[in-house]
């Protein structure tokens, strides 16, 4: 078997075990079976030391409706409240800086990783920027990639208990209206805003090309009146599917070892990291800055993609929760190798 048969056929495999996952989340009545679902079924197989594959650029397509879903909830109204988000989003500078100055002592002094891959575990960027700034660095790239991913799993299964709890969000509940319900023409716009804005925003090397380029495409359709209804509630099941599958995937080949150490200190950064976000939530939230639930979606850091998923199903501003998870994003990206090169070189962690 060719090595592109071999790929084939472990997608094949890992869609059939999400598939699985889901279907046992939905006859169990638990919340976000088509998210949950295969990010939990994939994740206890990779442990097991099934051979898991992501799914690659179908994953990418499919993360496109969360742009065009961000986007067509742009109207008038939205733009006419950015004075409100400059406030909000000119606090993720600290957040992140707040994130660094203590998730670092704790991955180089307590977990003793070494400096380079410290620091970038430290910070909460995208798991694909982060890897590949840190392979540049020279970063252990396995640590790296089971810390972030460690991250996303652990509060985006928490993410939907505090929903669930506080603000009594439905997690059940259609994330859309069905197909079936909007006009065909609506939806071709949508598919051609999240297909075509996506392939622009990357030839303009657009940062989150898949997300800002569908985004804005969407934006311009709605303002101008073109659609009236965010993407059918069979999409959005379909990009969580894709995106469970890329969480749960990424545990493939854990050692025990690995368990034992690296993915316990991501846990634990999860939980500082998850710490930090709420004391941040909570101060905007008082302050009149944004209602609790945005600010909640807006400031924890469980991936972009994964927080505008369940942004949906609650019903969130997607635009505000959209814009910051993409700022974070982008100040981490291009400022994180810049300070990185300013950080003095300390001593070794203890043995």
């Amino acid at each position: 078997m060719s090595p592109y048969q071999s790929q084939i056929a472990r997608r094949g495999q890992t869609a059939g075990i999400a598939l699985a996952g889901a279907g046992v989340f939905h006859w169990l009545g638990l919340p976000l079976p088509f998210l949950l679902g295969p990010m939990f079924a994939c994740l206890l197989c990779a442990l097991g030391g099934a051979r898991l594959e992501g799914m690659g650029v179908i994953g990418t397509v499919f993360r496109t409706i969360l742009g065009v879903a961000a986007g067509a909830s742009i109207s008038p109204d939205v733009v006419s409240r950015a004075p409100e988000m400059a406030l909000s989003l000119a606090m993720i500078p600290l957040f992140i800086l707040v994130i660094g100055v203590t998730s670092y002592p704790l991955l180089r002094r307590v977990f003793r990783f070494d400096r380079v891959t410290s620091y970038y575990a430290a910070m909460p960027g995208g798991l694909q920027d982060i890897v590949v700034y840190g392979e540049e660095a020279g970063a252990n790239l396995r640590v790296l990639s089971l810390v972030h991913a460690t991250r996303i799993l652990l509060l985006v299964s928490l993410a939907p208990v505090l929903l669930s709890l506080i603000w009594n969000v439905d997690l059940t509940t259609r994330p859309g209206r069905p197909a079936a319900e909007i006009p065909p023409v609506e939806i071709a716009l949508m598919v051609l805003a999240g297909l075509g804005g996506w392939r622009i925003a990357l030839r303009l090397k657009i940062f989150g090309a898949s997300i800002i380029g569908p985004m804005i495409f969407a934006a311009v359709l709605s303002l101008a009146g073109l659609i009236h209804n965010r993407p059918p509630a069979e999409m959005i099941w379909a990009c969580q599917f894709f995106i469970g599958i890329a969480v749960g995937a990424k545990y493939t080949g854990v050692t025990l070892a690995e368990l034992r150490w690296t993915v316990l200190a991501g846990v634990v950064n999860s939980l500082l990291l998850g710490a930090i976000s709420l004391a941040f939530i909570e101060f905007v939230a008082r302050a009149g800055i944004a209602p609790g639930l945005e600010a909640f979606l807006a400031f924890l850091p469980g991936g972009q993609g994964e927080m505008v998923v369940l942004a949906i199903i609650a019903g969130a501003d997607l635009t505000y929760i959209v814009l910051h998870h993409i700022f974070r994003v982008i100040l981490v990206v291009t400022c994180a190798p810049l300070v990185f090169r300013l950080f003095p070189d300390d001593d070794p962690p203890p043995s």
